[in-house]
């Protein structure tokens, strides 16, 4: 059993690993795109999408390599493993992306009270292709974090989100100046505003719920009562008093406290534990260990021979 989850772990780390790499490719090259077309072209919005972009690189640098450092198994030092690295990854790329849309918005201010020319109309064209892009491998990237249950990834493929709305805005932005005419130069600088402030709100947004994983807060609620079935279906559980499950980086670790008959001898009382946590591993392969604290319960005294 122990092989297996630890397999289970170790390829669900390195698929989302893999993914980290993609997005960086991918970034790269839209960030390059948008960036040169942004100064030929007099738009701002372009420019600034090509900085977020840049700023995703990075980001998707930490996700990859916190995803390679919760992969490595325990140790004296780190018991439970470096599972942490995980959510610690995407608590960073958050506040990123939270460091970047206000140094944009700032930017967009600047350029907003500052006149300058039109955005050239082929800039659309790159917008489309970006949004594409962007949305197609945000989809495919959130996929894989809802299959493999990672914060990390999750916060990597809503990164990439953050790019398709940004470039969104852009197209909007940079229509309205093109339609409008002269006087109407700074809607693409709106536009990038407004983007900065839906990056903002995806940056709070993934920063919550990373915050809440390194404070060890509880799983899903669907995980808990999938655990006390499980454990109440095992021969010899007479009833389960408490059960806690914190999540370390993709595994979940389980501290459980099972009622068994007060008359069963140490051993049987010790094997009823054992099967307890080979049931839950063996329903769930994403729990990594399972601690099984057996409490006595006295029969009832109707139960009691005469």
């Amino acid at each position: 059993m122990p092989g297996t989850t630890k397999s289970f772990t170790a390829q669900n780390l390195e698929s989302g690993a893999r993914l980290a790499l993609l997005g960086i490719v991918v970034n790269a090259s839209l960030a390059t795109i948008k960036i040169v077309t942004g100064v030929i072209g007099h738009s701002y919005v372009l420019i600034a999408d090509g900085v977020e972009s840049t700023i995703d690189i990075f980001g998707s640098m930490v996700i990859w390599f916190g995803l390679k450092v919760a992969a490595e198994p325990p140790d004296d030092e780190h018991p439970y493993g470096h599972g942490k690295a995980e959510p610690v990854a995407a608590a960073v790329v958050a506040i990123m992306v939270l460091i970047a849309a206000l140094a944009l918005a700032v930017q967009s201010v600047r350029e907003i009270l500052t006149p300058h020319h039109s955005p050239a109309p082929f800039t659309l064209a790159v917008l489309v292709l970006v949004v594409l892009v962007k949305e197609f491998l945000a989809r495919r990237v959130l996929h894989a974090a809802d299959a493999i249950g990672s914060s990390a990834v999750k916060t990597d493929a809503w990164h990439h989100r953050s790019d398709a709305i940004t470039s969104v805005a852009a197209f909007i932005g940079i229509s309205i100046a093109l339609i409008g005419g002269p006087g109407w130069e700074p809607a693409d600088d709106w536009a990038a505003l407004l983007a900065c402030g839906l990056i903002a709100y995806n940056g709070w947004r993934l920063l919550t719920p990373a915050l809440h994983e390194t404070m060890d807060s509880a799983p899903p609620r669907e995980l808990q009562e999938d655990v006390l079935r499980v454990a109440r279906a095992v021969s010899g559980v007479t009833e389960v008093e408490k059960c806690r499950i914190r999540k370390m980086g993709l595994d979940y670790y389980v501290d459980i406290h099972v009622g068994v008959s007060a008359d069963l001898t140490v051993r049987d009382g010790h094997q009823i534990g054992h099967d307890v946590k080979d049931a839950l591993r063996a329903a769930k392969p994403s729990i990594a260990d399972v601690l099984v604290h057996i409490e006595p319960i006295e029969p009832h005294p109707a139960a009691r021979p005469v």
